[in-house]
């Protein structure tokens, strides 16, 4: 249940501290008195769209905070596994949305993504609407409704995964149900490529090997004069000039003959791998020179060789990629070529996930039977609570040819609400006031199954009138015998029934707008009753809310 909820510069709510019981709670008040906009905070804290539309003119945020006692067992287990347990048997949930279009989302204190703190709130709250009287209204919703009813979400499942692997083999039989003249110019395509690529032949690295060899021989020439110019100076001398080599042994003799005169500066052993080390140099560079080789016509090959792997560009960017295009090519021809085999295998396959989808949407369906007939049983009897007695309420089912996400059938919701008229469609039958009723009688129902522990309903009453509306009333009372219920209403029947009645109002202060919700005394809630009754003689409408607050106090 919800325990507490503090609004802070939401809307035209300024600072908001609300505590909660369970039972029955009203909220009543003038319209644009900004009933619906509690109901619209509650939707943020949830998860909801936080729009900075919502923050108080003038402010720079907007804050929502809620606290939730005695939740579900599946609840307090579904918070553990995420790492947010609940502290002594509470949740604390809150939102804060800024001018910049940010917004913060913390659960136990801690800050968490929203996608996580949505998933968090699941289960906490529902929350219904004028806008579920129009889901009604729409067949495809029926069937999402009878089965959260059932509880059938398990099942719902395995059904949808059977039927996607049945439609992921007949899409793959469409695939290969080309017509044969189409396979053959496509396995005369494959060949041919595959053939071009064989032709070629690339080899990994291939192609980088080249572009060094043809920079290598471009530059053969010059490549021969630097290799000897180097060798010449290092080991070789010219011009009765001593190489490198020949003047570090000078180096190294001096420098032995001064080792024995003064061993306190002995820097041989550094002039010893230095000479040694130019004498490796010189020999690495004589290999170079005597292996270095200038075939002719090399360069020519390479050119035709580097011309054959970019042709082959369009496979791929490198050999790799073209390898690999080409074993995809062999896969897809050995797939035309072996067709009908391939075609003998699907049909096994089908067959097998055919019936496998069968197994399991039929056990759906003979749940969904069962369910539809104690929905039509109850709602027969919750209806009659809300002066539907002659209404009928039927659960039909639409048999789907194939295998198809949501089961074997398809339901949709008919309806009469008068003997004698056979039931119709619900969205061609029903008044406003009669989907408000039924919809009030299917959340009655989902009361009686539905884990999540608070109930809200904005204006079910609506166009419910005369004695009609104090059955409303009773349904919500009952309703809350079970589950915490918050209602916004215009009816003072039915705020008659609340144990706990909240008064919304606007009022002016220090130039500014703000609403106000308080919880009513009893005299309060007797001159709050006495407005919505409204009309007629003040005494004689104030005798009438006495008389409808005795009638209702259980």
């Amino acid at each position: 249940m919800l325990a507490e909820l503090n609004v802070e510069n939401f809307g035209l709510m300024e600072t908001v501290r609300l505590r909660f019981n369970n039972g029955l709670t009203v909220f009543t008040g003038e319209t644009g008195a900004g009933k619906s906009m509690l109901i619209d905070a509650l939707g943020v804290l949830l998860g909801g769209r936080a729009s900075t539309d919502f923050i108080r003119h003038g402010e720079t945020q907007a804050r929502i905070e809620g606290v939730f006692e005695n939740l579900a067992p599946e609840y307090l287990l579904r918070l553990e596994a995420a790492g947010y347990p609940a502290e002594e048997g509470q949740l604390f949930l809150f939102r804060e949305i800024n001018s910049l279009g940010k917004n913060s989302c913390r659960v136990q204190g801690r800050t968490i993504p929203l996608t996580l703190y949505r998933s968090l709130c699941v289960g906490l709250v529902d929350i219904h609407g004028q806008i579920e009287h129009l889901s009604l209204f729409r067949p495809e919703t029926h069937q999402d409704l009878l089965d959260a009813l059932g509880g059938l979400q398990t099942d719902v499942e395995l059904v949808n995964s059977a039927a996607k692997a049945y439609q992921r083999i007949i899409r793959k039989e469409r695939e290969l149900s080309i017509s044969e003249e189409e396979r053959q110019k496509r396995e005369e395509i494959l060949r041919y490529q595959i053939e071009e690529i064989d032709r070629v032949n690339p080899i990994p690295g291939e192609e980088e090997e080249l572009v060094q060899e043809k920079k290598r021989l471009s530059n053969a020439e010059r490549i021969t004069s630097l290799v000897s110019e180097a060798y010449g100076a290092l080991y070789e001398g010219s011009s009765g000039k001593l190489s490198a080599f020949d003047r570090l042994g000078e180096t190294r003799k001096a420098l032995q003959e001064l080792v024995r005169l003064d061993d306190a500066f002995n820097v041989y052993e550094q002039i010893e791998s230095i000479y040694y080390s130019a004498e490796d140099l010189a020999d690495q560079i004589r290999v170079y020179r005597d292996n270095f080789e200038f075939e002719p016509g090399r360069l020519d090959q390479i050119e035709e060789r580097l011309i054959q792997l970019n042709k082959l560009r369009r496979y791929g960017k490198v050999v790799e990629d073209i390898l690999e295009k080409r074993a995809g090519m062999l896969q897809e021809l050995d797939q035309i070529t072996h067709v009908q085999e391939q075609f003998e295998s699907i049909n096994n396959q089908k067959q097998t996930t055919r019936k496998a989808y069968e197994n399991v949407a039929k056990q759906l369906s003979s749940k969904r039977h069962e369910i539809a007939e104690g929905i039509e049983k109850g709602l027969t009897l919750e209806l009659a609570d809300l002066g539907l007695e002659k209404s009928r309420f039927e659960v039909r089912f639409m048999a789907n040819e194939e295998p198809t996400i949501g089961g074997a059938e398809t339901v949709e919701f008919y309806f009469s609400a008068n003997l004698g008229e056979p039931p119709k469609p619900l969205a061609k039958v029903a008044s406003g006031g009669e989907m408000s009723r039924l919809m009030l009688a299917l959340k009655s129902l989902l009361a009686k199954v539905e884990s999540v522990g608070t109930f809200v309903f904005d204006e079910v009453d609506s166009g419910v009138g005369g004695r009609t509306i104090h059955k409303v009333g009773e349904k919500l009372a009952k309703i809350a015998q079970n589950k915490q219920v918050f209602c916004i209403t215009h009816a003072a029947q039915v705020a008659a029934f609340a144990g706990d009645h909240y008064g919304i109002v606007k009022e002016l202060n220090c130039e500014r707008t703000r609403t106000q919700v308080s919880l009513l005394a009893e005299t309060e809630r007797l001159e709050e009753l006495a407005r919505m009754l409204g009309g007629g003689e003040i005494e004689i409408t104030r005798k009438h809310a006495q008389e409808l607050w005795q009638r209702s106090v259980r």
